[in-house]
């Protein structure tokens, strides 16, 4: 009876971690050609939810905090880590600052972070670490003045891997932060 009990916690265990992290799907990168200020509808039927959700916020997407200067910074959504490390690279600073600033013009956008790893290291290790790398994203964000509640950190850990190849070229582009917009996104055009 002792070895049930053993054996049925860790298996609740993962099964909380796992239908609490990976329960959430990214949305589906849908672009159309509305402009914010058109009166245009956009047609979501057929569409799943995380889908049709996209589209209306591409369809609403905003100009304000896009400069010149940041543009090609804020089409950038993915910020890379050093292997089984949390830390942010001297590179992403500008990506993120550019964010920070677009963030904190426009108080009606969301985003995700989404925290993925590479394939080494047990499942529940990396869920952790993805968590830490959408963490470090995140304490960055709001320390340079972006709201936390327009900030959601979500780990995949190994579960979503870019590339499924298994060497190191791969498994740098794996480890990863992903900032996916949910609500008013910037307009790059």
């Amino acid at each position: 009876m002792n070895t049930i009990k053993y054996l049925a916690l860790p298996l609740l265990t993962a099964t909380l971690i796992m239908t609490g992290c990976a329960s959430r799907k990214p949305a589906a990168e849908i672009t159309t050609g509305t402009t914010p200020n058109s009166s245009t509808t956009v047609n979501t039927e057929g569409l799943s939810e995380d889908a049709a959700l996209n589209t209306q916020n591409l369809a609403g997407a905003s100009a304000k905090g896009v400069t010149a200067e940041n543009k090609a910074f804020l089409a950038k959504r993915v910020v890379h880590f050093d292997y089984d490390s949390s830390e942010l690279s001297n590179e992403d600073y500008q990506t993120l600052q550019a964010h920070a600033q677009f963030l904190k013009a426009n108080a009606n956008s969301k985003i995700a972070l989404m925290g993925h790893t590479d394939e080494r290291g047990t499942r529940e290790y990396n869920m952790a670490l993805g968590e830490r790398r959408a963490k470090s994203v995140q304490s960055y964000l709001v320390t340079n003045g972006v709201a936390s509640n327009q900030l959601e950190a979500v780990s995949y850990g190994k579960e979503m891997p870019i590339n499924p190849g298994h060497d190191e070229a791969a498994w740098k582009e794996n480890r990863r932060v992903e900032l996916n917009y949910e609500a008013v996104p910037p307009l790059l055009k």
